[in-house]
């Protein structure tokens, strides 16, 4: 998907957290003015509200760059995808190995600008 020209973009590669606990975040905010989902990710404890918040803050630095309307803006597009997954083995009781899976997401935000 291409990005418009009033469209900013910013990407997260690699975050070091599952994509189910930042999809707990992002729901709060999907569809939102930028003000309003900072002042939701600054009250909100948890983890990944620290992630997203920084993202977002982002995100709305390239949308300056880009001469857009930093007061019109709204979060068109947010999403959380599963990145590669670290696996490891465990050693547990008689004998036995249980994996540990340490996962990774990709969390893709895009900013549009209010008509």
């Amino acid at each position: 998907m291409e990005t418009t020209v009033n469209e900013a973009k910013a990407i997260h590669r690699y975050a070091r957290i599952s994509p189910t606990k930042v999809r707990q975040v992002i729901n709060l905010i999907r569809g939102k003015d930028v003000g309003v989902a900072l002042a939701i990710l600054q009250e909100l404890n948890k983890r990944a509200a620290r992630i997203v918040e920084k993202l977002l803050k982002s995100a709305i630095a390239n949308a300056e760059n880009k001469g857009m309307d930093i007061d019109n803006l709204y979060i068109k597009e947010i999403k959380a995808d599963d990145g590669p997954m670290l696996k490891r083995y465990m050693p547990r009781a008689y004998g036995r190995a249980t994996m540990i899976r340490r996962r990774y997401s990709h969390i893709t935000i895009k900013l549009a600008e209010r008509q």
